[in-house]
């Protein structure tokens, strides 16, 4: 089965089984566990943070994050479609009190600057008080500029804002740039990345930040019932992970280029450029994307059913299963 929906379905390698299976292990409650440790310091430091926390996923990582920014009755500013506003349950708000202010998302996948500059609230006792602004990279696979980053740190310091990443898939843009992790993640007052997507863990995600907040994110982690045992055979994975599936995403970006290149030689269909593991196509009408899905299942390639159709390559999809992705596509449209 060539499964093309997430690089959340990748299955742990043996290699990283057997890393998992010898991992030392402690009590992560008690702060013991000397794999999580090791795997948290390794984290800050790569990502030239004071500290990190390790956390199930990075709705967890994120649902903290904001938490830790904000107090009940204050706001952060959102995309429409980012991850922490419309994929994670509305989590803020139902367990926070915290208001989310959405924007419209820019087809390159920014937010309009000038427009969060104009919705921050002033201090009035009829306003939510804004208080943090979170941005995404990537976002539907398109790597945002540094230079925006850097102009939404200059906006967030002009209001006293704190400013978080979801960078659920940061590694794919620091690979597609060839920018350190480090420099992606300097403009940021937290960040949460993923380890379960395209570097092949099958769980686990980290915040990172300043030694306090991580300390506010821990007591909010242990509240929501996220404190863990034996976690060191999740870290063990995640830091298998870190030695060794991270140069490979450059793999992943070629397979969705091929891929793309392919698909848009076949008429009817409207394929977006990849920049990094993601390929979007969109067909004529629901009807027709939901038939070219149930065809291709027949042929053991999953895909999603929507008009815009997501196909995510990762590391158990090689070169020979996008032909064949290709030819199955060719023949049924």
């Amino acid at each position: 089965m060539i499964d093309l929906r997430s690089d959340t379905v990748t299955q742990p390698t043996a290699a990283m089984r057997a890393a998992m299976a010898a991992a030392v292990v402690g009590d992560d409650v008690f702060g013991d566990d000397p794999s999580v440790i090791a795997l948290q310091h390794r984290v800050a430091e790569l990502t030239g943070k004071e500290a990190a926390l390790i956390a199930s996923s990075g709705t967890q990582t994120n649902l903290l994050a904001i938490l830790s920014h904000c107090q009940r009755g204050e706001e952060y500013l959102v995309g429409q479609e980012y991850h922490t506003y419309r994929y994670e349950a509305g989590g803020a708000a139902v367990l926070g009190g915290i208001v989310p202010q959405p924007f419209e998302v820019e087809s390159d996948g920014t937010l309009d600057l000038n427009l969060v500059d104009r919705r921050v609230k002033p201090d009035d006792p009829h306003f939510p008080i804004t208080r943090l602004l979170t941005l995404e990279n990537t976002h539907t696979g398109k790597v945002i500029p540094q230079s925006y980053m850097l102009a939404a740190r200059r906006l967030c310091d002009r209001h006293g804002l704190n400013l978080h990443l979801d960078g659920a898939r940061l590694f794919n843009a620091s690979v597609a740039t060839q920018t350190s992790i480090a420099d992606l993640c300097a403009p940021f007052d937290s960040v949460s990345i993923c380890f379960s997507k395209g570097l092949g863990a099958p769980i686990g995600s980290v915040l990172v930040g300043s030694a306090n907040f991580i300390q506010r994110a821990k007591r909010w982690r242990k509240m929501l019932g996220g404190g863990m045992r034996q976690a060191g055979i999740m870290a063990a994975a995640m830091s298998y992970a870190l030695d060794h599936h991270v140069a490979r995403l450059a793999e992943d970006h070629v397979n969705a280029q091929r891929l793309a290149e392919g698909l848009s030689d076949i008429e009817g269909l409207y394929v977006e450029p990849a920049q990094t593991n993601m390929v979007y196509v969109n067909f004529a009408s629901p009807e027709h994307a939901q038939r070219v899905s149930q065809q291709l299942m027949q042929q053991g390639i999953l895909t999603a059913t929507s008009q815009r159709m997501r196909l995510v390559t990762h590391l158990d999809i090689d070169a020979a299963a996008i032909e064949r992705v290709i030819s199955a596509f060719s023949t049924i449209c």
